[in-house]
């Protein structure tokens, strides 16, 4: 079946501005007749909320913590790009689409990717006016900073909480909507099952976390604003509550699955130290604009890093790629840091780690300060002293974190790092309007599939959060609610909340009654051993086909030996857990499946029968430059369409960054 991906027609820079022009509009009155149901509070969910609050629409928003605030898009760190090219270093819209698409290794979709750069400006401009705080210039420019795949700075950030600064802007227009009663928030509220009467989505079944109790909640359209998957390996830079439960429902109510796949290895994380974590945490990707990595030149070298001196260094990310060094694509980096590990180069305990070392940034800032002070043949040490000041100034609160959570001084000694899951560029198909393949079921931000191909460029995701939600979802959904004003609000007693919510009341008391012998985190973390070994940064035809295997057993098991304790009638965390673990088991399999199928590396899609003779990711154009959309049939079973991808403004190539 071929996918409508509704592209427009005309020039590529020239489809955005003529689909606004050309888009069905709703006067003021008829927008407060209509309701519209939003799943997900971060960048994505809170700016969708608030910019359709703002337009007049009736909104009701979900959360299953216990404010909007705690949305996981918070602890993003580094920084969120756009084209403004405040640096006056070449840097256009064009630039912004061409590392995006590149970066993707041509997996992406080119008219949704050259939107995300055009309206890339705006997102700062608004920010900006909200009172987002980002750093600035001596001269009061707004700064910028580099990240990896470009050879530009565009990456405006707020120390290391740009994800909590810009939240706290989408929060503060999102309350403001609360205020005026045009936004209702349910926190502690999970949603459990989309309704669709006549093909169309119509409103979700929702969980009260607090009571147990489920409810029924209309709406002329549901965005699933959801976010990512990665915790299906269980270790991943992820908050703990992240999971695919609302894109999952919606898959199984006849939302595609897109690339699932394709999942982001993050190469700046702290390493794991032992099989108690329950989380990895990340060090932001900005930490390479400074930071140099390495692995000493000897095999099984046992000394601290700061012993190690500097003709005994291999800076190998400088020595394959000269033209990019240390700021590599995400996929790149973390490949090479695997390959050097894997060849017995590692550092620390585990030797599952290699160095990020400060020591040469350090040195050139306090160079420069001490000219700047008139300081003439300054001392090491008075040098050393003014160039810790700038590296903490810049970084300091990412500095402290890793203090804390190592125990090592990283002002003393380089810092460990290793790749870890951080990221999906897969999720629910959509359409350049961002519907889903169920009418009225839209999809924004990280839970869906468009933006990113088969890789992620750092600082990427919070552009994109916020792309959908204050730019474009405020059009493309007019667009089909100008059809809408002719229909009435469908009561909550119709057979069809009826019928879901008696679906779902069911699954929760098929689990409750299990009552086996082993906890949900039990399964959760043999789900993730399997993932990550089989379906992580490498993969090959042999350890799939077992993978596929292995999650059929151990889901089978899971409905017959998972543990429950309390009841669904009361605030209980394990039951909750329990459901979206069950949701991953599916979405692991299909992970693997999607991955066997395609039989190319592209990004971080790495199988190891298809390489280059130094080692990168080696696409097969011919056969697979299309999305991989899954359509669920049941259990274990799914059918898959392709979307032909095509570009007319960026021929593909291979991706070079050496």
């Amino acid at each position: 079946m071929a996918l409508d991906s509704k592209i427009p027609a005309g020039p590529l820079e020239n489809k955005w501005s003529e689909y606004k022009e050309h888009c069905k509009l709703i006067n003021p009155a008829n927008k407060r007749k209509l309701e519209i149901i939003v799943i997900g509070t971060g960048l994505a969910g809170a700016s969708a909320a608030a910019s359709l609050g703002e337009m007049g629409y009736k909104v009701k928003s979900f959360c299953f913590q216990d404010s909007p605030r705690r949305a996981h898009s918070i602890a993003a760190q580094g920084g969120i790009n756009a084209a403004k090219n405040y640096q006056n270093d070449g840097d256009s819209v064009y630039r912004l689409f061409y590392d995006t698409l590149k970066g993707g290794d041509y997996r992406s979709r080119e008219s949704n990717v050259w939107r995300l750069a055009e309206v890339s400006a705006n997102i700062i401009d608004q920010c900006v006016a909200q009172g987002v705080p980002f750093a600035r210039e001596y001269g009061g420019l707004l700064s910028n900073r580099s990240f990896g795949g470009v050879q530009v700075q565009r990456t405006f950030y707020a120390a290391g909480q740009t994800g909590q600064q810009l939240l706290l802007g989408a929060y503060s227009a999102l309350e403001r909507q609360v205020a005026l009663g045009n936004v209702t928030v349910y926190d502690r509220h999970e949603m459990l099952d989309i309704v669709k009467i006549e093909g169309k989505a119509r409103g979700i079944i929702a969980r009260n976390l607090i009571t147990g109790e489920l409810e029924r909640h209309f709406g002329f359209a549901v965005l699933i604003c959801s976010g990512g998957y990665g915790n299906v390996y269980y270790l991943s830079t992820n908050a703990m509550g992240s999971n695919v439960t609302a894109a999952w429902k919606a898959h199984k109510q006849g939302a595609y699955f897109a690339n699932a796949c394709m999942t982001q290895i993050h190469p700046t994380c702290i390493p794991v130290s032992g099989d108690h974590q329950s989380k990895l945490t990340l060090m932001s990707e900005s930490l390479r604009n400074d930071g140099r990595i390495w692995v000493p030149k000897q095999k099984g070298d046992t000394r601290k890093g700061n012993q190690i001196p500097e003709e005994e260094r291999d800076y190998y990310l400088e020595r394959r790629y000269p033209a990019f060094g240390n700021l590599v694509p995400r996929d790149v980096a973390s490949r090479a840091a695997k390959e050097r590990c894997d060849a017995g180069y590692g550092v620390g305990t585990s030797k599952q780690a290699v160095f990020l070392d400060f020591r040469e940034a350090i040195n050139r800032y306090g160079k420069v300060e001490c000219g700047k002070h008139g300081i003439e043949n300054p001392s090491d040490e008075i040098i050393r002293e003014h160039g810790l000041a700038v590296i903490k100034e810049k970084y300091g609160n990412l500095f402290d974190m890793y203090a804390k959570i190592t125990g090592e001084d990283p002002y003393q000694v380089p810092m460990r790092i290793y790749p870890a899951v951080h990221y999906v560029m897969g999720g629910l198909w959509v359409d350049y309007e961002l519907m889903t393949s169920v009418e009225g079921l839209y999809c924004l931000g990280e839970a869906n599939f468009s933006d990113h191909g088969a890789n992620r460029l750092g600082a990427s995701a919070l552009m994109q959060g916020l792309a959908d939600g204050y730019f474009v979802i405020p059009y493309t959904l007019g667009n089909y609610l100008a059809n809408e004003i002719y229909n009435k609000p469908t009561p909550t007693d119709h057979p069809a909340f009826a019928e879901a919510e008696k679906n779902v009341a069911d699954r929760i008391s098929k689990l409750m009654n299990v009552k086996g012998k082993h906890s949900v985190d039990y399964f959760h973390k043999r789900l993730g051993k399997i993932m990550w070994e089989k379906c992580g940064m490498a993969r090959n035809e042999q350890g799939l086909k077992e993978a596929i295997e292995e999650i059929r057993a151990l889901r089978n098991e899971y409905w017959n030996n998972v543990r429950i304790p309390g009841t669904d009638k009361e605030f209980n965390p394990e039951l909750d857990k329990a459901g979206r673990v069950a949701d991953f088991m599916e979405l692991g399999e299909l992970m693997c499946l999607d991955a066997l199928n395609r039989k190319e590396s592209c990004g971080a899609h790495f199988r190891e029968d298809s390489q280059t003779p130094d080692g990168e990711a080696l696409r097969n154009d011919e056969e697979f430059m299309y999305v991989s959309a899954w359509e669920f049939k049941e259990a274990g079973d799914w059918q898959l369409h392709k979307e032909e991808l095509s570009y007319s403004k960026l021929m593909p190539t291979q991706r070079n960054y050496k």
